[in-house]
């Protein structure tokens, strides 16, 4: 799949489903997961910016989808730049899925919010949440840093929005790994008209 954590989205979704379908007692049941899924499609969505005092010129409109980005062939968000140590807060309501403090992203959170996004916080200087924490938009989750690949660099957050449901619509021909596009949304679609409200 696109993701780990696509990949053990749908893992978990087609497990219980094939639990519920083998066991006869569940089979009453077989109808929740696909209630949990619209009710998720169905929550509202709005976002802030996930840095502390930010603002569209902390970040460049154009490094969504940039290439070429080192091993990962296209850059697949956006580095917000700030001081290190500076609040990173949700940018949308949701649950913890993860902090990690490895690979690429350093020390990292994952947060599943409305229609069935995953937001992607990596280079980290400190991870301030654990998983499965119900968190509040703007609820401070960590602190701007350059852990990870990051290192050496000025300090950052990389910020991603993933789905495990692809928007066939954005599948780009021109672009390096464009049918990838499908699962990655750039963040700057909803970020940046926020500077004009």
């Amino acid at each position: 799949m696109i993701t780990n954590t696509t990949r053990r989205f749908w893992y978990a979704l087609l497990s219980s489903i094939a639990f519920m379908v083998r066991y006869r007692y569940f089979k009453k049941w077989f109808w929740l997961p696909l209630l949990i899924l619209a009710v998720g499609f169905l929550l509202p969505h709005s976002m802030i910016i996930p840095v502390k005092d930010a603002n569209q010129s902390s970040w460049n409109k154009n490094s969504f989808w940039a290439y070429p980005w080192g091993s990962s062939i296209t850059h697949k968000g956006i580095d917000i730049f700030a001081k290190k140590g500076t609040p990173v807060v949700a940018a949308t309501y949701g649950i913890v899925v993860y902090t990690a403090n490895s690979g690429k992203g350093g020390k990292s959170v994952m947060i599943l919010g409305p229609k069935w996004r995953f937001h992607y916080y990596a280079h980290l200087n400190a991870i301030q949440t654990f998983p499965l924490k119900p968190i509040q938009q703007g609820e401070i989750i960590g602190t701007v840093g350059d852990t990870g690949n990051a290192k050496g660099k000025p300090p950052h957050l990389h910020y991603a929005i993933t789905t495990p449901f692809p928007y066939i619509s954005l599948r780009d021909k021109e672009a390096v790994q464009g049918w990838k596009k499908m699962f990655y949304l750039n963040p700057d679609t909803w970020l940046r008209p926020l500077e004009s409200n």
